[in-house]
């Protein structure tokens, strides 16, 4: 994917994260726009690290959403791009993402 496509994808993911929290946990919500709405792009290696990284967030309840394309431009439709996580407790989040690399 391009940056821009990238951008646009995370975007997303961080849409879909902040609707989901505003009913689900509005307290941490709005914990998390009071310490600055950190948000972190990681990457990983494939598909499949996305899927598992989708399930450990889940495990810990995290608040998880996966991004599919809607094949518009570069990538096919239905193509998983991109995984949001959060927000969350730092100590939490860092146990789905912590090994992986800034992107």
């Amino acid at each position: 994917m391009s940056a821009g496509k990238i951008a646009a994808q995370c975007s997303h993911a961080t849409l879909a994260c902040y609707r989901s929290s505003s009913s689900f946990n509005p307290v941490l919500l709005r914990q998390w726009e009071r310490t600055g709405e950190t948000k972190v792009v990681l990457r990983c290696n494939n598909e499949t690290e996305l899927l598992h990284l989708r399930k450990k967030a889940h495990a810990l309840n995290l608040c998880a959403h996966l991004i599919h394309d809607a094949g518009r431009t570069q990538i096919s439709m239905g193509s998983r791009t991109v995984l949001g996580i959060g927000p969350g407790p730092i100590r939490l989040i860092n146990q789905v993402t912590g090994k992986l690399r800034l992107l």
